[in-house]
């Protein structure tokens, strides 16, 4: 293959740039790339180019720039309600977790000790309850003081656990 330029070369890209081709372009430069064949792909090779992206830019929808905006604008809020979300996304699987754990250590505490559901009741009536606080090693009633205290650590945590997810987003 031989690469040759053309005189007319820069003329002629010239014209097909702007669009005047075959129109725009005076007798004798039409009548030279009927003749030169390097001019003649130069046009074929352009045009072709030139219709497949008028054929992309046609067939892609732009749509009106308001309603471009107001798409981009929907896409930043959701992006900002995620962000904002995902901490109390993050205290609520916790939460469940820490339910699922206490729930877990009940049922397991009570089977151990031959699932009593209904006296278990009955011990944390809260006439028995304010009687056997701590006035003896011997009375103190151990179930209210674990659930007292379960349930102090569980919002400890739950407030540790919202301040270290609050702070990282």
């Amino acid at each position: 293959m031989m690469f040759r330029t053309c005189s007319h070369e820069s003329e002629l890209t010239q014209a097909l740039k702007d669009g005047h081709w075959p129109q725009g372009c005076g007798r004798e430069l039409r009548a030279h790339v009927d003749g030169c064949s390097t001019c003649s792909d130069l046009v074929l090779v352009t045009q072709t180019f030139q219709f497949a992206r008028a054929e992309s830019e046609s067939a892609s929808p732009g749509g009106s720039p308001s309603l471009l905006w107001w798409r981009a604008q929907l896409r930043r809020r959701n992006a900002a309600a995620e962000r904002v979300a995902r901490p109390i996304t993050i205290a609520q699987i916790f939460a469940w977790v820490v339910v699922a754990l206490v729930g877990i250590v009940f049922v397991a505490s009570q089977y151990r000790h031959g699932l009593r559901w209904a006296s278990w009741w009955a011990e944390l009536a809260p006439s028995r309850a304010f009687r056997s606080l701590p006035v003896a090693p011997g009375q103190v009633d151990w179930n209210l003081l674990l659930l007292i205290s379960g349930f102090g650590v569980l919002a400890l945590l739950s407030a540790v656990v919202l301040y270290l997810a609050s702070e990282k987003s």
